[in-house]
């Protein structure tokens, strides 16, 4: 007997559709960001969508979903031109997208989320058992690991992405956009939703994936589209690209490698950050010194506490024994502005939910944190605003308008650079960072990278989280290894991925 998933994903096969965009285009404001996008995509075939950020293809993943609509062109579904003007539109016509910014309800429950608006239901009374069945089933098959009663707001990013791909496939989506769909999971999910994929695609669900990992789309996609700059640069069968000759059709020019490698600390170097028995109900006794100039590097797997200890380091979460001290200066526990103040910065994991208000624009929110420093009795100078505004943003290479468009528009890779940006005008003694590469292309990874270098280089404190080890170790000067919400050991930089690994582990 079939087990749920492949049976769904068999359904899903008999009805896909051969997807078919002829003469595509978006603009926004006079600005051109898609144009003249023709391809088409058959049933059961995964589809890489690749570019630099910026590039168009969350645009394109947004028109499939009925996010937004072209401004110009066609989308056809076995021939027949579709109307995709709400998501609505395109859930009736098999389509889901799972985009960056999830569409989750943050109080309900990852049941209550999973089937929200299509429960099963007999004259009208909804049938939650047999929704409880599905799921644990879907569950199962899937890999993951959540519990179904859990409110969505208790989950980590990485688990909420895997709600939305529960929501996807308990609709039967006969055709499933993913949009960064790995880049909050660590390695083991990966792999499970990787190879979910693949089962689905056999079966003929079609798949198309935005990715920045290059190897992940050539280990899996059987064709490529890559965008640059708005236009179509090829479609082509994966097979017979590597990651090098895919960079240089994304970019058009050479890629520098991604971190120089980081100077070694002063021995002298006085302790800046120092955190001493930090705990609360999430982390347990977090004890940490890092000094001017350094690099610590917090690695684990999901769940270990990373960011946990990041955010109560900062005053985010409140935490219930120990302290922080910047310079020798014990900072006020529990207080996010008393961090500020102390000269403590927080690049947050989550874009959407921590670190900008997207409705306000990408100059708004760059100079948000800084704004006391402008202020002239209870006025904001707005030419100096503009100057070092403007100097931050250069600074990171943001893209695009930053005072007239909304930062919740522009790609999520302007959109991380912000983040850093708005630490930038006036900048503090320790940064605390974390996945300071979620969802960015290669080129901006190197900018990030490099940027996250010269803040140690002019003297701060750098501490680092990130699920990729490979990232954390081209960076870091020492590695700190969490976990179970404690650091369990302590490597340097010539330490092995082997050596770090096991220790998360055992």
């Amino acid at each position: 007997m079939q087990n749920q998933l492949d049976s769904s994903a068999q359904a899903a096969a008999a009805r896909a559709p051969q997807i078919k965009l002829d003469a595509v285009g978006k603009s926004y404001g006079g600005t051109s960001v898609l144009r003249d996008i023709s391809l088409t995509v058959e049933p059961g075939e995964i589809h890489g969508l690749l570019g630099e950020n910026g590039a168009g293809k969350s645009t394109l993943l947004k028109i499939l979903g009925g996010a937004i609509a072209s401004d110009a062109g066609t989308v056809s579904f076995d021939g027949v031109p579709a109307r995709l003007g709400t998501p609505r539109d395109a859930i009736e016509l098999g389509v889901s997208l799972i985009a960056q910014e999830l569409a989750l309800v943050p109080a309900r429950s990852v049941l209550e989320n999973v089937f929200l608006g299509h429960w099963a239901n007999a004259a009208g009374i909804v049938r939650s058992a047999r929704d409880r069945a599905r799921l644990e089933a879907l569950i199962a098959e899937s890999g993951f690991a959540l519990d179904l009663d859990a409110p969505v707001s208790s989950l980590s990013l990485g688990q909420a992405q895997q709600v939305e791909i529960l929501k996807a496939l308990a609709r039967g989506s006969k055709v499933i956009c993913f949009d960064e769909p790995t880049a909050a999971l660590g390695e083991a999910d990966t792999e499970n939703l990787l190879a979910l994929i693949r089962t689905l695609a056999a079966g003929g669900t079609t798949i198309i994936i935005v990715s920045h990992f290059l190897e992940e789309i050539l280990g899996i996609a059987d064709r490529i589209t890559v965008l640059r700059d708005g236009n179509q640069i090829v479609t082509d069968d994966a097979e017979g690209y590597d990651t090098d000759k895919l960079v240089s059709l994304m970019v058009g020019r050479q890629i520098d490698a991604l971190a120089r490698t980081p100077k070694p600390v002063e021995q002298d170097a006085p302790v800046l950050l120092s955190v001493q028995g930090l705990g609360n109900s999430k982390i347990s006794d977090i004890s940490l010194e890092v000094r001017r100039g350094e690099v610590l590097g917090l690695v684990g797997l999901m769940g270990s506490g990373r960011s946990e200890t990041l955010n109560a380091i900062f005053g985010g979460d409140r935490v219930s024994a120990g302290e922080v001290s910047v310079g020798g200066r014990r900072v006020r526990r529990n207080s996010v502005r008393a961090a500020i103040r102390s000269g403590i910065a927080l690049v947050p994991e989550s874009r959407k939910d921590q670190g900008l208000v997207l409705g306000r624009s990408a100059a708004d929110n760059i100079a948000l944190p800084s704004l006391h420093a402008r202020q002239l009795g209870g006025f904001i100078r707005m030419g100096r605003e503009r100057t070092v505004v403007t100097e931050a943003a250069e600074r990171v290479d943001i893209r695009g308008r930053i005072r007239q468009v909304e930062v919740g528009a522009l790609s999520g890779g302007n959109q991380q650079k912000a983040l850093f940006a708005k630490w930038l005008v006036e900048p503090p003694e320790v940064f605390l960072i974390d996945e300071p590469t979620r969802g960015v292309d290669i080129a901006a990874k190197a900018n990030i990278h490099n940027l996250i270098l010269e803040l140690a280089e002019r003297g701060a404190a750098v501490v680092v989280a990130s699920s990729e080890l490979e990232e954390v170790l081209s960076l870091s000067h020492r590695l700190a290894v969490m976990r179970q919400g404690s650091i369990v050991a302590e490597f340097d930089r010539s330490a092995s991925s082997d050596e770090i690994m096991a220790a998360a582990f055992l």
